[in-house]
């Protein structure tokens, strides 16, 4: 089979939570363990460092994946789901994996794995580990598919554990009380392993104190410590950053929720830096100027236009839409047009009541099944005062957003990372 028939057969055999939902989610770790030592147990040939979280985990792992790879260190990034490419999932020093090693490892790995009934993402993080130690890293960043304790990555002992926040997504599979949610994300907690807190809750802080007490890891609430001095947005839409350690760094994300992931990393990097790494201050302050462009990190409040103004962001749940109601609320603009989509799992009506009245509307759905269909999108809006048409296509809705723009107007596309996929293929095929 070349690349792209393989690609088609690992989508057609093996279960896709991206595209059928938590019908192919495969709690536990005993496939994982099984993979791994079929593939040698390749992750243990190099540090690691595990990143969970209901929001921000891909802006975090990517920032701190770009300032390793600067500070010298051959540097795996494993993250998903993609947007675009299969590989971009897996890349070393912001480089995706090659077609050839996709090949190979499936070539090596596909059927001696059958008796163990892998689902998509746990052959695709085997691939990614035993990639890791192909290419001689020093160090991956692993970010965590579905919750942590039973998430396929959590067979992993890492230098440094991350836990970016807590919000209701996947309710289902993790439980309907941030409590519950927390205490699943909180199983990445190693003995021993520090663990940085993003921002905690009432309802969650107690939670990882009590997985950290029980392990035996030093913890930092990132929202506690003194690493941001001060922050404000920049007019090129990145971040002026006043840090503790590293001076003034200016952070090339764009979005509201980029000001507390900032503040995740800064806490991580002193961590790791107790750890034994050498973090260079040139290197932190290029990492974050260039966190997109050095790892192919997109969809975070990514300019795709720009007359008019167009901006896609991958955020989708009501953790995320509370940073992005308030940034959309800030925007400048003659008219705000916002392209929507979700999925049929998440909290579409807690969305929805987050959105401005005053906006125009072009409801669309993803190119998935999951996709929630756009006139059903449409329906539901309505009854939370949100006008507009619906469009069976993202790439129509845009087109027809960007028709209906003056120059001075701004185009929001959202409501799912599945909708900014479509549209990023569209725009670059």
């Amino acid at each position: 089979m070349n690349y792209e028939e393989t690609l088609e057969y690992l989508y057609r055999q093996l279960p896709v939570y991206q595209q059928i939902g938590q019908a192919a989610y495969k709690p536990g770790l005993d496939n994982s363990l099984a993979l791994d030592r079929l593939a040698g147990h390749p992750h243990r040939r190099y540090a690691t460092i595990h990143v969970a979280g209901t929001n921000g985990k891909g802006s975090t792992s990517h920032t701190l994946a770009a300032i390793l790879q600067q500070c010298g260190y051959k540097t795996g990034l494993y993250t998903s789901p993609h947007l675009v490419d299969f590989r971009e999932r897996i890349r070393v020093n912001g480089e995706m994996i090659t077609r050839d090693a996709v090949l190979d490892f499936t070539g090596k790995y596909l059927e001696a794995s059958r008796d163990i009934h892998p689902s998509f993402f746990e052959l695709t993080m085997t691939m990614a580990f035993d990639y890791f130690a192909a290419c001689g890293c020093d160090v991956a960043v692993v970010e965590t598919g579905l919750g942590g304790r039973l998430d396929s990555t959590n067979i992993i002992t890492p230098r440094a554990c991350i836990i970016t926040n807590i919000s209701y997504d996947h309710t289902a599979l993790l439980g309907n009380t941030l409590t519950a949610i927390a205490r699943e994300k909180a199983g990445i907690i190693k003995k021993g392993v520090p663990v940085v807190i993003g921002e905690a809750t009432d309802e969650t802080r107690g939670v990882f104190e009590a997985k950290a007490r029980e392990m035996s890891a030093p913890i930092v609430f990132a929202e506690e410590s003194d690493v941001l001095r001060a922050s404000r947005q920049e007019a090129t839409g990145g971040w002026r950053i006043d840090s503790t350690d590293y001076g003034t760094l200016h952070y090339e994300l764009g979005g509201l929720y980029q000001e507390k992931n900032a503040a995740t990393i800064l806490c991580a990097l002193r961590v790791l830096r107790q750890t034994g790494f050498d973090i260079a201050p040139d290197a932190v302050r290029e990492g974050f100027a260039r966190a997109a462009s050095l790892t192919g990190l997109q969809g975070r409040w990514q300019t795709v236009n720009t007359q008019p103004r167009a901006v896609c962001d991958t955020g989708h749940n009501t953790g995320g839409f509370a940073y992005l109601s308030r940034q959309l609320a800030g925007i400048d603009c003659e008219r705000l047009r916002i392209v929507l989509g979700m999925v049929n799992d998440k909290d579409i009506s807690g969305v929805l009541a987050m959105l401005p009245a005053d906006a125009v509307y072009y409801f669309t759905q993803a190119s998935i099944p999951r996709a929630l269909p756009a006139d059903i999108v449409r329906e539901k809006a309505a009854q939370y005062g949100l006008r507009g048409a619906s469009y069976p296509t993202v790439d129509e809705a845009y087109r027809t957003a960007l028709h209906d723009s003056g120059a001075r107007d701004f185009i929001f596309i959202g409501g799912s990372s599945f909708v900014v996929a479509d549209l990023l293929k569209y725009l670059m095929p």
